[in-house]
């Protein structure tokens, strides 16, 4: 039994690059989950993805420029993101149109320019490497990038932790404690769009949004406070990490897509089964008989 689970758990990551994975894997789990939860909290979920295109033109042009160079495709991504999220912004404003309304707009243009940019300057090889990235391919250069962002991006969403929670619920409360809102929103961006640029090479433009929403949603299902649901998003995006790549190397998958596919059946599961807001927890509910306690 101990040999079998040696050989099914820990022999995988004998291999150099496997181990490279699994560091970046779990650099990633700690820095995405919790910005997923702030967006969800925001109602923000589906800007998180269009966020993760708006970097692609900027990562198409730092390969036009240096090919598959690590450094220069992230600076083009952060760029990029950053700029795409100004200008929804910006027309937001001067428009009135919902934020989320200019982001969906931009994205279908980053999108369409991103595949564009890569398509005339590469091979299919390179733009699926792009869209969908490579965790196993991870190299140091590529593993120091991805931890220190993970790490910068910790740092700062603790200092302005107590900042984002108070935007979030109370806004008039943050403007008249002398903070602006716009600022905090700012940098909450930014993070976001760090994030997605540190997860595009393992996961690909296409798939880095999941890593940090899914384990946020699912957490929803077990926990209504926001600790716990920071914690247990944390927690589901490390097991969908390690398992996907386990499941990769047993079973020849691609890591990507597996690790995504391995958080959307947590999700599926916790929609199901799960404490709050699920089908069994509303079953549960609806069959109690009447004046019976309710749990939290």
């Amino acid at each position: 039994m101990l040999a079998l689970l040696d050989a099914w758990l820990l022999a995988p990551f004998d291999y150099g690059f496997m181990q490279r994975a699994l560091v970046a894997g779990l650099a990633l789990s700690l820095a995405a989950p919790p910005l997923g939860v702030f967006l969800m909290l925001r109602g923000m979920s589906l800007i998180g993805d269009a966020m993760a295109h708006a970097i692609l033109p900027g990562v198409a042009l730092g390969f036009l420029a240096a090919g598959f160079s690590l450094p220069l495709m992230s600076l083009g991504g952060i760029l990029s993101g950053l700029l795409i999220a100004v200008l929804a912004g910006s027309v937001s404003q001067m428009t009135g149109h919902r934020e989320d309304s200019a982001m969906a707009s931009f994205f279908l243009i980053s999108l369409a320019a991103g595949v564009m940019l890569v398509s005339l300057g590469g091979s299919s090889v390179d733009l699926t490497h792009v869209l969908f990235g490579s965790i196993l391919a991870v190299d140091s250069t590529a593993l120091v990038l991805i931890a220190g962002i993970s790490s910068l991006i910790v740092v700062v969403l603790a200092m302005i932790f107590r900042a984002l929670v108070v935007e979030c619920l109370d806004p008039l409360f943050l403007r008249g404690q002398g903070v602006r809102g716009g600022v905090v929103h700012g940098i909450f961006l930014g993070l976001v769009v760090l994030n997605l640029t540190a997860g595009f090479q393992t996961l690909g433009t296409l798939m880095a949004v999941g890593l940090m929403m899914l384990p946020a949603t699912t957490a929803r299902f077990w926990s209504q406070r926001l600790e716990g649901l920071i914690a247990i998003a944390i927690g589901i995006a490390l097991v969908a990490s390690t398992g996907g790549l386990l499941l990769s190397y047993h079973l020849s998958l691609p890591s990507g897509p597996a690790i995504i596919l391995l958080a959307g059946g947590g999700y599926v599961l916790s929609a199901l089964f799960g404490r709050h807001h699920s089908l069994a927890a509303r079953w549960c509910r609806h069959a109690a008989p009447l004046g019976a306690p309710e749990h939290d």
